[in-house]
């Protein structure tokens, strides 16, 4: 695939190099019929990158809803509808601004002078969705420079709006590998390996003891700060370690899934650490940051568990969000396991925000 301007990359294979390209501060076009929008990730664009996209024009920044209206640009109501808002071409648009714009942990480093000229994304709706879309799976923070319908450019990779927002639809997984993996508190355990066909991370079934027809099943994101490091800031590890041994008493599975930060990657998550740290909770964290208080695909799980011909289950959960997504995915919940561990005096706010805010039933 030559993964020109204006080729037709619908493939899983080009929507992952432009994942790639865009985590390596490359360029990428999103095309929509006769618009399109040349995207350049604000957090990693450089005097050069930047100059090469404004060849001939002035760049807009692209910013997610979320963001613009902590920035309190969202004075349009066409703008927030559209999830998406466009910060127009002005003095004020230099890379330093651009980048304060982009990253909240930035807010109180670099003053930031308006007004802002703010205009919807309009006919190009989709583009910028997309755009956001690709931002977010790259795991960056959803903020670009965009040229709007510019020339086109022979090297840079062009991928459609369209195969881009029905991406996360299409929940395609592998097994790729199957092996014993003896646990401290589960010796019986096998470990199913899964591929996503879209170029993402890899995800894990552990299958313990004895399945049976309606096995106990948790369904758990990675969180390398709780689950390795014994981070103190939430109740992952202990929540993973009870996981395993009432999973291990019954027999059942754990699906251990790579959506760090419910979902916006182990950096952004660290970003949203330090926003915590200056006094907003976890859910305002990540809308500062530019992202949804959730940004899991739960569908994944799904995929995984009708793959291992699982098809009704026992959930071990908090989460009400899991069970609506299993249940809307096709996986009949027979019933749901309360699982509390892990409180200590550094994670009681993030504990009352899961509760307060999320919905989790503690």
């Amino acid at each position: 695939m030559s993964g020109g301007a204006g080729s037709a990359a619908t493939s899983d294979l080009a929507l992952a190099r432009a994942v790639d390209d865009l985590r390596r501060g490359v360029a990428v076009r999103v095309a929509d019929g006769a618009v399109a929008l040349d995207v350049l990730p604000a957090e990693l664009a450089t005097a050069e990158t930047l100059a090469a996209l404004e060849a001939g024009g002035r760049a807009a920044l692209l910013l997610s809803a979320e963001r613009a209206a902590t920035l309190n640009l969202l004075n349009q109501r066409e703008a927030a509808g559209a999830g998406a808002v466009f910060v127009a071409p002005a003095p004020w648009l230099d890379l330093v601004a651009c980048q304060a714009a982009a990253d909240p942990v930035l807010d109180l480093e670099v003053p930031m002078k308006g007004p802002f000229p703010t205009e919807p994304p309009g006919a190009h709706a989709r583009a910028a969705a997309a755009a956001i879309a690709l931002l977010k799976r790259a795991r960056l923070l959803p903020a670009a420079f965009v040229r709007r319908d510019g020339p086109e450019v022979a090297e840079r990779l062009a991928v459609p709006a369209a195969a881009v927002l029905a991406w996360r639809r299409a929940a395609r997984l592998a097994v790729v590998g199957r092996a014993r993996l003896p646990l401290a508190d589960a010796p019986d355990t096998r470990v199913v390996t899964f591929r996503p066909t879209d170029g993402g991370p890899e995800h894990l079934a552990l299958l313990i003891g004895s399945v049976g027809e309606v096995p106990l099943v948790r369904v758990h994101s990675a969180c390398l700060t709780g689950d390795v490091l014994g981070s103190l800031r939430c109740d992952c590890g202990p929540q993973l370690r009870a996981a395993v041994g009432a999973i291990a008493r019954e027999g059942g599975l754990l699906l251990y899934l790579q959506q760090e930060g419910r979902g916006i990657g182990l950096l952004n998550k660290l970003r949203a650490y330090a926003l915590q740290d200056q006094g907003f909770d976890t859910v305002d964290a990540n809308l500062r940051l530019g992202f949804e208080a959730e940004e899991r695909d739960f569908d994944l799980a799904a995929a995984m568990l009708r793959a291992l011909g699982v098809r009704r289950v026992r959930l071990l959960t908090n989460n009400p969000a899991k069970l609506g997504a299993l249940a809307a995915a096709g996986i009949e919940i027979v019933g749901r396991v309360r699982l509390v561990e892990g409180a200590n005096p550094e994670n009681l706010r993030y504990l009352a925000t899961k509760r307060d805010r999320q919905g989790h039933q503690l």
